[in-house]
């Protein structure tokens, strides 16, 4: 049997049956119904969709860190025994004073190292960077959906091919038993024909297990219940030579130029050359304004010449205006190998750009050889099977008339059931292995 295997088929035949019908009655999917239900109900799609409201508020939070921050405060106090009037700033002696007060205030920073500029262009670099890692998780689940789908499919014909030998066992059960009862072929042919069939049936239920477990594995994935699942039934007609492409250097020009693991590397060197920048802010001076306006109300017992509450609130408000720079002279290194650790970053960063290209190279590279030896393998297959149909309906014909025995003919026919698997074996392979090719030359999956 076919083992699919994920790092193969990549993306395989992720385009393959797309355009069918949505979603079926009951409970009956569709290739795109499927990919469609896994992108809105994944859970890792919808933690990184969360990251990426997250992205949002840290962008209107960079935003915010261009505007003054303001705050306001009263308060009210009352003193006992000895002390200064917060009003007149005389000493008083064994008095109780009331006392209010209130303040209004704003910061604003002028100018610091064009930080500011650079926290909020990284912000939006973040929301960029992961709108593509959503882009390439989403490409990876709808793999996993497709792989499973093609599975159930691949296992499908798989049955079918079993149930056909297993009606073929038990019609030459039944020939077997004529040619014995009509004194033509011995008792012992009838037992060899019985093993036969026993095999045939073991097959089939081997076959039946491994279809029902990647439908099993299909509801599991979309987390829908495995009751009564079933998928479309989709014939695949026999690939040609068709669907290979000539020449692999239009798939590595388009691929490295539009593939997401490349977009995020290069957002990747933005944002640790915006990191550098920022560190780099620490060497310059900052500047900062700000403006506060207060006020201030006591009242002693003894006070007998005492203005009106809001009268002395007016008269002692006062505005206070402040110009502040701050020039770093020596901050214990700290400015210094952070600005060293982001350049490091910054060549992490690049290096991790070539590494992205030289993967994604060599996948379509061995894609695109795969193809073409999986085309050699789909071609020979059939040619094989042809000869022994062949081979097997010239052994029957002879095991029919006495010619050949029950041992030979079984031979003969394990040859064929080979051939059989071995073309449902190299035609998907086949088809994976160009749709692969389709995949990193962009073709959508509802195409």
């Amino acid at each position: 049997m076919m083992k699919i295997n994920k790092k193969n088929i990549l993306v395989t035949a992720c385009f393959v049956f797309v355009g069918f019908s949505t979603y079926a009655q009951d409970n009956t999917w569709s290739l795109k119904a499927s990919v469609n239900h896994a992108l809105e109900n994944n859970i890792s799609i919808l933690q990184v969709k969360n990251t990426l409201l997250t992205n949002e508020q840290d962008i209107i939070a960079a935003k915010g860190q261009f505007l003054p921050s303001a705050n306001a405060g009263i308060g009210t106090g009352l003193g006992l025994g000895s002390g200064f009037d917060p009003v007149s700033n005389q000493r008083i002696n064994n008095e109780v004073t009331y006392s209010a007060n209130y303040n209004i205030g704003a910061n604003y920073t002028v100018f610091n190292g064009f930080r500011r500029m650079n926290l909020y262009k990284q912000s939006q670099l973040n929301l960029e960077t992961n709108q593509l890692e959503l882009a390439r998780i989403q490409d990876d689940i709808s793999l996993n959906v497709v792989n499973s789908y093609l599975n159930i499919l691949f296992n499908k014909e798989n049955l079918e091919t079993a149930n056909a030998q297993y009606k073929f066992s038990q019609k030459q059960l039944n020939q077997v038993q004529e040619l014995v009862d009509a004194g033509v072929q011995p008792q012992a042919n009838i037992y060899d024909a019985q093993a036969t069939l026993s095999r045939d049936l073991q097959s089939v239920t081997v076959a039946e297990n491994n279809y029902e477990l990647s439908l099993l594995t299909l509801s599991q994935i979309l987390q829908v219940p495995f009751k009564g699942f079933e998928i479309e039934a989709v014939d695949i007609d026999n690939p040609s030579a068709e669907l290979l492409y000539n020449d692999v250097t239009p798939i590595l020009d388009y691929a490295l130029a539009n593939r997401n693991e490349i977009k995020v590397a290069e957002k990747n060197i933005e944002n640790s050359k915006l990191g550098t920048e920022i560190s780099k802010s620490g060497y310059y001076p900052s500047v900062t304004a700000s403006y506060g306006l207060s006020s201030v109300w006591s009242e002693r017992d003894n006070d007998f010449f005492k203005q009106s509450f809001f009268n002395e609130i007016d008269s002692n408000k006062g505005h206070n205006f402040r110009l502040s720079v701050n020039v770093p002279i020596f901050s214990q290194y700290q400015n210094k190998t952070a600005v060293a650790k982001s350049q490091i970053q910054e060549q992490n960063a690049l290096l991790g750009l070539e590494q992205a290209k030289l993967n994604l190279e060599a996948n379509i590279q061995r894609a695109f050889t795969d193809a073409k030896s999986a085309l050699r393998a789909y071609e020979a297959a059939k040619v094989s099977l042809e000869s022994q149909q062949l081979a097997f309906g010239n052994s029957e014909e002879r095991y029919n008339i006495g010619v050949m025995n029950a041992f030979d003919l079984e031979q003969s026919r394990l040859r064929l059931v080979n051939a059989e698997a071995s073309l449902i074996n190299a035609k998907y392979d086949f088809v994976f292995k160009t749709k692969v090719l389709d995949f990193y030359l962009g073709k959508p999956i509802t195409q």
